[in-house]
């Protein structure tokens, strides 16, 4: 057998992926720029994606109790908003008798997000508190440095850091002298003081985990694998074939002093900021069979996660659950909690549910700082006023035909950042109520000229502000480049779908690229699956694009059609099924 890609392995790669999310890596809110300046004191400037605040991802997880559906089964939604071809399909079976289908991350041997024959599973991205950042006093003696930890002086640690880096084509090396105290690496230099990141990144407690889970056979197992307590990013939705579901916010929490503000850097001379061990399971905050029958996450509060019947906020330490609500949450409580007698395919299209839940507070106010301040005599009037009345009769649905999609969209990315913020510390205000405020306190200059220029911006690409979301809103995959290409003269496809920033559950997020008029989705729903639980596994799945990164190969765009319109198809989970649908068989070392 010789190797098609991968010519050199080593024992640690797979601890790139511990626990499976994107956000494995916890830095407390310390940036790259932060890192950088403090080791080499070049500072630079932001960082270019975040003048894409639409590109936030998170992920959308419901389970279903057999009391809300039609067969009597459990039912789970897998819904991942990660960057498309990042999280490909993936069937891993042994014949030790594991059976196990679902995504995974790039290099991961284990099912990140899916289900075996007994039970699932659904990570969402987790704002609990898994990292903290200390503030070091430090001193230098004898030429040599020392931090100060209750009342006695240590030493800073310090290690030779080479990093390998490709420039011009060639192999070169920096050194970095990189600097610990017992809390960990030093990583920043904020307000005069050094910070120090105490994490648990690069687990290999979380990498077992990660594989014991896929094995579990009904909850008592899957609790079981929670107890080793190493998932440090993750929330979990879950669902079995004895009809239970359950939801877990977080896994890894460290026990605090409840005194403090965690979201903050703490002082690290005193053993009072120090972690005291590791919270147990039944003490995060969890649901387990609620009486409501449903559960949804994403990447929102716990506190709504199962409607009525939902943990109380009160009973929980703040750093436990620092998240707010956001626009999907509460689209998402909304339509599961007007749904009953859910099939596969019901529950498909509550998670395609297109409507923007924002804009009944922005459009609102848009509408009313038009009327009450812009007279006919204005100059910008017979500018805003037919516009204005497309949103004002509008549904908040988004769909490719509609123009108020079009202009709600492009306005609410002109305006301010602090209503594009999902994820928050405990200390601050969530993104529904920053909306709230900002509408209630919002001017004329706040809210017309963003859409004035939306209104001109469109008239110079297109010659009309009239465009229907789905003429500029495009599905294209041209090359399987890690960094595509995309170009308005070459075939793509139309999409209805929108940001989840702004409520929509099926998240398509779409920007322009230099030289397009059009815009074109670069993440949002990636692998999408819905699988029930009964004797026998029953699930239909949706990939973005398809399955190959080969242009040549016809599964490299066979999904596209039906990913723009939320077509799914059959999940082939047993043998019988897979070998009766096979293009061809392999074996290692087979031509």
């Amino acid at each position: 057998v010789k190797p098609a890609l991968l010519r050199r392995f080593k024992p640690w790669y797979p601890l790139l992926w511990t626990d499976g999310s994107i956000g494995a890596i916890n830095t407390a809110d310390i940036s790259e720029t932060d890192l950088k300046y403090f080791y080499t004191g070049i500072n630079d400037p932001e960082p270019a994606m975040r003048k894409y605040p639409e590109m936030q991802t998170g992920s959308n997880g419901f389970a279903i109790a057999p009391s809300k559906t039609e067969s009597g089964n459990a039912i789970l939604y897998i819904n991942p908003h990660v960057t498309f071809y990042y999280r490909p399909e993936v069937h891993v079976v042994s014949e030790e008798g594991l059976n196990v289908y679902g995504a995974v991350t790039w290099g991961q041997f284990f099912i990140y997000q899916g289900f075996n024959e007994h039970c699932g599973w659904m990570h969402t991205s987790s704002n609990v508190d898994v990292a903290d950042m200390y503030e070091e006093k430090i001193i230098t003696k004898s030429n040599k440095l020392f931090y100060e930890f209750n009342k006695k002086l240590k030493p800073v640690t310090q290690k030779k850091i080479a990093l390998r880096f490709l420039r011009d084509g060639e192999l070169q090396t920096k050194t970095i002298n990189a600097l610990y105290t017992h809390h960990g690496p030093v990583m920043a230099k904020l307000n005069g003081k050094w910070i120090s990141l105490k994490s648990n990144n690069r687990s290999i407690t979380s990498l077992i985990q990660s594989w014991q889970r896929t094995k579990a056979k009904g909850m008592e197992d899957y609790i079981k694998v929670m107890d080793l307590k190493a998932n440090t990013s993750n929330n979990t939705v879950y669902a079995d074939d004895k009809g239970n579901i359950a939801y877990w916010h977080g896994n890894f929490i460290p026990v605090r002093d409840k005194k403090i503000n965690w979201s903050k850097p703490v002082d690290g001379t005193t053993v009072s900021t120090e972690w005291k061990g590791l919270h147990k399971v039944n003490e995060s905050v969890h649901i387990y069979n609620p009486e409501n029958g449903w559960i949804q996450n994403c990447n929102s509060t716990p506190f709504t996660a199962a409607g009525n019947s939902s943990p109380k906020k009160e009973n929980y330490l703040a750093y436990m659950a620092p998240d707010g609500e956001n626009f999907r949450g509460i689209n998402a409580v909304k339509v599961l909690s007007k749904g009953s007698n859910y099939t596969i395919d019901k529950i498909i299209a509550a998670g395609y549910d297109t409507y923007l839940s924002a804009f009944e507070i922005l459009i609102p106010a848009l509408v009313s700082v038009f009327e009450k301040n812009i007279s006919n005599t204005d100059s910008s009037y017979f500018q805003l006023s037919e516009p204005i009345s497309v949103l004002k009769n509008w549904d908040y649905r988004a769909d490719e035909k509609s123009i108020a999609t079009t202009l709600a969209i492009e306005w609410a990315q002109k305006l301010t950042s602090a209503i594009q913020k999902d994820y928050i510390n405990e200390d601050e205000t969530d993104q529904v109520e920053r909306t709230k405020i900002f509408a209630a306190t919002a001017t004329n200059a706040d809210l017309l000229p963003p859409l004035l220029a939306v209104i001109n911006e469109l008239k110079d690409k297109f010659g009309k502000w009239q465009i229907p979301w789905g003429e500029i809103n495009r599905f294209q995959r041209l090359t399987g480049d890690l960094q595509e290409t995309y170009n308005d003269t070459l075939p793509s496809l139309p999409v209805g779908y929108a940001s989840a920033l702004w409520g929509m559950l099926p998240s398509y997020n779409s920007r322009y690229y230099p030289g397009t008029d059009k815009r074109y989705g670069v993440s949002g729903n990636s692998f999408v699956c819905a699988v029930e639980f009964g004797k026998k596994i029953k699930a239909r799945s949706l990939l973005a694009g398809g399955e190959s990164g080969n242009p040549s190969s016809k599964h490299f765009n066979d999904q596209a059609a039906m990913y723009t319109k939320g077509l799914f198809k059959d999940v082939l989970f047993y043998k019988e099924d897979v070998l009766k649908n096979a293009e061809r068989t392999y074996h290692p070392g087979e031509k």
